[in-house]
């Protein structure tokens, strides 16, 4: 079985450990995606974007600008070396979604503060968008595809009253992830439980990659080659 080298088009430090734990060893290259811009283009194509859209919409982004550097940037290419003829890019986003609103990183601690205030005690959706673009080379089974798809997860939210809720946006944390909260780090105690992957809502759902990767002839341990 040849081996494949994963390419992630992020600079989530969640996602790397994720795939890490899961035998995964990455090459990182972060995306240099204008995320307003291409939402704001994709929501005058469409008549508008349903929060899974959205995300899937920038994964796909993400994921494209990273391949195209790949294979056109000399510097990008030498950080991948020989793995470059092996490489498959995948990129994610997300964001919570509540009351039909898309909420992705909060732009201040007092946004966080409110953002945690209208969901305690109440449950949202952490829609995660993946892509993964294949660049192998065809003498290693390389196949050209670019495809995509969005994991949902409903999140509850523990009732916390303002003093937790102060303290928890004063270690920052919040204000660097989607929706303001992590579930497997210090926002994991106000998570009183999800519906659907919990990998989905670290920020990479580990068994919609594997079945993307399934759709172009990659099992899941060519990854760990």
């Amino acid at each position: 079985m040849p081996t494949v080298h994963l390419v992630l088009a992020s600079q989530s430090p969640a996602r790397l450990s994720t795939l890490r734990a899961a035998g995964v060893t990455p090459t990182v290259v972060v995306s240099q995606v204008d995320e307003d811009a291409v939402l704001a283009a994709a929501r005058e194509r469409f008549d508008g974007l349903e929060p899974a859209d959205a995300v899937l919409v920038l994964a796909q982004a993400k994921a494209e600008e990273v391949a195209r550097r790949v294979e056109d940037d000399e510097e990008t290419a030498d950080l991948l070396g020989a793995q470059v003829a092996d490489a498959v890019v995948v990129g994610c986003d997300s964001m919570l979604e509540l009351d039909g609103a898309i909420l992705g990183k909060p732009a201040d601690a007092a946004d966080a503060v409110a953002r945690w205030q209208a969901m305690r005690g109440r449950s949202g959706v952490l829609h995660t968008g993946h892509w993964v673009i294949d660049l192998r080379d065809t003498a290693t089974g390389g196949t050209g595809a670019t495809l995509g798809a969005t994991s949902s997860t409903t999140c509850h939210f523990a009732d916390v009253d303002d003093d937790e809720i102060a303290a928890y946006v004063a270690t920052g944390e919040p204000l660097n992830v989607a929706g303001a909260f992590t579930i497997d780090g210090l926002g994991g105690p106000y998570i009183d439980g999800v519906e659907g992957d919990h990998h989905g809502v670290v920020g990479i759902s580990l068994p919609l990659l594997r079945d993307l990767l399934g759709e172009l002839d990659i099992p899941w341990r060519a990854l760990r080659g």
